[in-house]
């Protein structure tokens, strides 16, 4: 089975399919509906073979069905028939999962995508489940996203960012009492350094997550949460 990763970022979109190396990008924003991702897609893909797809997006998704529009995007995605779009079987799922997933090694595995937005995922025992950390109240009737996201770099400047981006990944690492934290997005490269027990993503891990969502489901052993 070829499958088809499609990463629908705020500010890109990138493709990889099976046996392929080269990614495939454009330009995505607040003007990317679906109709127009499902047309760029088969037109930036239109030499490449597949028969599944998998769908990374930056909004809630609910039993791989969109189920709010995205915030950094156009409209119209809540509730959009993907299969019937593209003709073939689809997989949806939020872009934090799906990065999460294919950042998964062990144990208790908290995701924190900084990019446009501020994405969120957790991975238990090899089951990733989507969160929605970015519209939390954070400082100052501002939220999580409002600081660490594209937003709050241009508002405070690289100095002062990177100070929240620290103490809100220590906040949240606490918050979900995880084992092992990974930093993602397109922003992480901005970062000087990294807290203790925080390791940085990697692009590919989206298109690992991608492929990975049509693979039979492997459950890690169980792991105990440390004594408080």
């Amino acid at each position: 089975m070829k499958i088809l990763v499609v990463d629908v970022g705020g500010t890109n979109m990138k493709m990889l399919a099976t046996g392929q190396t080269a990614r495939r990008r454009m330009p995505s924003g607040p003007t990317l509906t679906p109709h127009a991702m499902v047309a760029a897609v088969e037109k930036l893909t239109r030499d490449l073979k597949y028969d599944v797809i998998s769908i990374g997006v930056p909004t809630l998704v609910m039993r791989g069905r969109v189920v709010a529009e995205p915030a950094n995007l156009g409209t119209g995605w809540m509730g959009f028939n993907f299969e019937k779009a593209f003709g073939r079987p689809v997989k949806v799922i939020n872009d934090a999962a799906m990065q999460a997933l294919g950042s998964y090694r062990r144990g208790r595995l908290l995701f924190l995508g900084i990019g446009t937005g501020l994405g969120s995922a957790l991975v238990l025992n090899g089951v990733v489940e989507p969160l929605e950390l970015a519209h939390l109240p954070y400082r100052k009737g501002l939220t999580y996203e409002d600081y660490v996201g594209l937003r709050g770099l241009q508002r405070l400047g690289r100095k002062k960012w990177r100070k929240h981006v620290l103490r809100v990944v220590t906040l949240l690492r606490k918050a979900m009492v995880s084992d092992d934290l990974v930093l993602g997005g397109g922003n992480v490269k901005l970062l000087k350094r990294l807290p203790p027990g925080v390791r940085m993503g990697e692009n590919a891990n989206a298109f690992k997550g991608g492929f990975a969502m049509w693979a039979p489901p492997v459950m890690a052993p169980p792991v105990m949460a440390p004594p408080r």
